[in-house]
């Protein structure tokens, strides 16, 4: 689960690097993984349990503020708080790995639809300036708990021209009147900011690598 606490340990790590930055949104993705990674999150089925959740929850806010001492978390209130929705939470919940495969067994049609892009990849793409996850086909695998011999097509959906949200490389970016047109007709703001997106000519090369990490059946 992606807590308050996350969101405020993103802004601080950002303001931490200084010109450093990476250009985070500051949701919170990124510290919401590091506590997956070090096993000490919470997950959204610890709810049906919320004797345990709320240990868990006491913990983990102890473990940030130890490392953060500016965080202004506070463990009794984000349990109270969560403790009047759960019972609404628990009731959008399904084990999706059992979902997922009894609609495939079923003959039905499954579309998984990504995010982001292959270049903001954690593995594959323009580290450090990526997001969390992987936003490439493996994580169709991963994080829905489907075999890869279950995928029937992979299509890749490239955009007309480059755009990118903060920092990072961008080697065909435009710094001129077709950049800003771009940006201004193509009506190009991050989804979560709202920053203008840096526009760019559409990159072959970079488009080739994609298509090699994922192996597209199909361009859109």
């Amino acid at each position: 689960m992606v807590l308050d606490l996350h969101q405020e340990v993103d802004g601080i790590n950002e303001l931490r690097r200084g010109r450093n930055k990476i250009g985070t949104t500051k949701k919170g993705i990124g510290p919401a993984y590091s506590s997956k990674m070090l096993r000490n999150g919470v997950r959204v089925g610890d709810l049906r349990y919320f004797d345990d959740f709320s240990e868990k929850m006491r913990d983990l806010v102890k473990f940030y503020k130890d490392n953060y001492p500016e965080l202004e978390a506070d463990a009794e209130a984000e349990i109270k708080a969560y403790s009047a929705i759960k019972d609404k939470i628990l009731g959008m919940t399904v084990d999706t790995v059992s979902y997922l495969n009894n609609a495939y067994v079923a003959g039905k049609k499954v579309l998984v639809e990504g995010a982001n892009a292959t270049m903001l990849d954690i593995d594959f793409g323009t580290y450090p300036y990526v997001t969390s996850s992987n936003p490439s086909i493996g994580s169709v695998c991963t994080g829905g708990g489907i075999s890869p011999n279950r995928l029937n097509g992979i299509i890749g959906i490239v955009k007309a021209y480059c755009t990118r949200v903060g920092e990072g490389p961008f080697p065909t970016e435009l710094h001129d009147k077709v950049g800003d047109h771009l940006g201004t007709v193509g009506a190009e703001f991050g989804t979560t900011t709202g920053r203008a997106r840096r526009c760019g000519w559409l990159d072959i090369p970079q488009m080739r690598y994609s298509n090699m990490v994922n192996g597209f059946t199909e361009l859109n």
